[in-house]
């Protein structure tokens, strides 16, 4: 990724393809939309009292996986959190 490419706004196609995902992954998860922003909401909180992160390169989502033993696909929440600098503690 170049550093153009990380100053480079979302066209209107990949913010409403990023839309769908969450939908589709909402429902298989038994997880509506309003719960999944809800839980990156809160998890911005918490890691915002550690370190500065950069929102717009956030990706959270929840996608279906193997189980290890193998009974059958479960959930999980992945999150790509680009950290910007980390806070000073007292």
């Amino acid at each position: 990724m170049g550093l153009a490419d990380f100053f480079r706004k979302k066209s209107s196609g990949n913010v409403a393809k990023d839309r769908l995902k969450l939908v589709l992954v909402s429902d298989r998860a038994n997880c509506s939309p309003d719960l999944m922003e809800q839980i990156k909401n809160d998890i911005i909180n918490v890691l915002t009292k550690y370190v500065e992160i950069d929102k717009e390169g956030l990706d959270i989502k929840i996608e279906q996986t193997e189980s290890e033993g193998n009974n059958g696909s479960v959930p999980a929440l992945f999150a790509n959190i680009p950290i910007v600098s980390m806070k000073q503690t007292k």
